[in-house]
């Protein structure tokens, strides 16, 4: 098995689980892996397909401009320039991007105060905050209906080689530098934000 079909199988794998999760409403969503640390090249998933299968047209492999490599039929996912960008700016090796009730909920309750902030969570640790009074911020963004105005917003929020960024009732993007990490991150995320909206529910909305 060659280093393309290696990547293959394991973006296909976190595929496979975050189905099993399901957080691909409605063929929602799309998740991207580079193909080597020094390729500017990267599978993404293609467009309109149902996620919870698996064939051998999930995926396609694109370029840093989000533009195909190969001749093939198969439509790169909308957002391909968010994953575009991670891998033009960071070392990042894996980006996934979800859109689950609770960040679009997260995502519209903080959305005027562009970011949602979580201390004392153990699982900010995924992130790698281990002080005592650490604080995850992610930052959340406009919704533009324009993909290249919506990845020129994203950008700004691509610091270092893993992250996670908020679009307002849209999804979660994040990234990381295997794609191990990048599902950890993802998990983690989505921990906080059903955590945030239990303590809200059982307080009245005052957290």
């Amino acid at each position: 098995m060659n280093l393309n079909e290696q990547k293959w199988n394991e973006l296909a794998d976190i595929k496979d689980e975050l189905a099993q999760r399901d957080w691909f409403m409605g063929t929602s969503g799309n998740l991207a892996i580079k193909v080597s640390d020094t390729s500017s090249h990267f599978y993404v998933t293609a467009s309109g397909k149902d996620k919870r299968q698996r064939t051998n047209e999930d995926f396609l492999l694109v370029n840093l401009e989000g533009l195909p490599v190969e001749d093939t039929n198969l439509k790169p996912s909308a957002e391909t320039l968010l994953h575009s960008a991670i891998y033009s700016q960071s070392k990042a090796g894996c980006s996934l991007h979800v859109h689950t009730v609770a960040n679009n909920v997260i995502s519209e309750l903080y959305g005027d105060t562009g970011q949602v902030k979580f201390q004392d969570q153990e699982l900010i640790k995924a992130f790698d905050l281990w002080e005592e009074d650490a604080v995850l911020t992610i930052p959340i963004i406009k919704n533009y209906a324009s993909i290249p105005r919506l990845a020129e917003a994203f950008k700004e929020h691509i610091y270092s080689d893993k992250g996670a960024v908020l679009i307002r009732n849209h999804g979660i993007t994040v990234w990381g530098r295997t794609g191990f990490e990048a599902k950890k991150l993802l998990e983690a995320s989505e921990f906080l934000f059903q955590y945030k909206l239990k303590v809200l529910q059982l307080t009245g909305g005052k957290n």
